[in-house]
């Protein structure tokens, strides 16, 4: 194929909603950096600090990267990073002005879904092979993420169904 859209991705432009779509993630995610640093200090469970701590240095930062790189490389200003947040004692946090584990865990979750949902839209809409592959990855490792969240939420009594539908009749009947 010849033309402004073959050959190598990298080399072809952007179109407005790629570049809207990279920009808003890149300050989102820089906005979730600071907002899980609050969460960490809020945070009284090492298993849900060390779940937040691995997403930040392991997802949020290393994307925030990749998306930076992506918007040099195409002359578009990055927008601007809020400060990191300075570590806090919990206990120097009064009782009644601290973020629980659960409420943490279920904002964090949230995050996460709305996080696919958007990586999904971002790829469904992207032309460059290398925007929807990267925003693929996104998805992907965020899924894995979200079923990290999930199984501590269970194992910790945070996560709080909507009502159960129960089959009427005895288990042995439903299943036949």
């Amino acid at each position: 194929m010849k033309g402004i859209l073959g050959g190598n991705p990298q080399k072809e432009p952007l179109h407005y909603g790629e570049v809207f779509d990279l920009y808003t993630a890149l300050a989102t995610h820089q906005g979730a950096v600071a907002g899980y640093q609050v969460y960490l200090n809020h945070t009284g469970d090492s298993d849900l600090h060390n779940i937040l701590e691995d997403k930040i240095e392991n997802i949020l930062k290393p994307n925030i990267q990749q998306l930076s790189e992506i918007l040099k490389a195409n002359g578009i200003a990055l927008p601007p990073a809020p400060p990191e947040r300075p570590k806090a004692d919990l206990e120097a946090i009064p009782v009644g002005a601290r973020i629980n584990d659960a409420e943490i865990a279920v904002a964090v979750s949230a995050d996460t879904s709305a996080s696919l949902v958007t990586f999904s839209q971002v790829i469904g809409k992207s032309i460059r092979e290398d925007i929807a592959m990267m925003f693929g990855q996104f998805h992907m490792v965020n899924a894995q993420y979200g079923a990290k969240l999930l199984k501590l939420m269970k194992t910790k009594g945070w996560l709080v169904p909507p009502p159960l539908h129960i089959p009427q009749g005895t288990p042995e009947e439903v299943l036949v």
